[in-house]
């Protein structure tokens, strides 16, 4: 018996030490420097205004890079996420899904897939050059 109790004050010690390092991320620690990660696809809007429906597979490939997310289930679906993390903190999320139908690309959804349904506009359509 009087051997241990001198071994339960480290003891104790110990797991109040590992319970203290184990929950320090939720905590946070002050001074500690915590660095941005990015993750999944980085997407331009230079890369989406460069997207046109009727293009292939593989130029799409060309243009975005290869999906974050290619799900052997949904073969005509790709999807392209970014996170960007600081810590436990959410900076920034975008998610970009492209749909496929027989090798071409018929449709992009996400906050800044391009609106193709839009009629040309009348700036660009009156800089054409009069045939008279």
């Amino acid at each position: 018996m009087s051997l241990v109790i001198p071994l339960i004050r480290p003891l104790a010690l110990g797991c109040l030490l590992a319970g203290v390092v184990g929950c320090g991320s939720n905590f946070g620690f002050p001074g500690v420097y915590r660095i941005n990660v990015e993750q999944g696809n980085v997407v331009t809007e230079e890369m989406v205004d460069q997207l046109r429906p009727g293009l292939n597979r593989r130029q799409v490939r060309y243009i975005m890079g290869t999906p974050l997310i290619e799900d052997s289930f949904h073969e005509d679906r790709w999807d392209y996420r970014y996170l960007l993390r600081n810590g436990n903190e959410l900076l920034s999320e975008t998610q970009l899904t492209l749909w496929f139908e027989e090798d071409e690309l018929v449709r992009v959804e996400g906050p800044d897939a391009p609106n193709w349904d839009e009629p040309q506009s009348e700036a660009s359509a009156s800089e054409a050059p009069d045939a008279s």
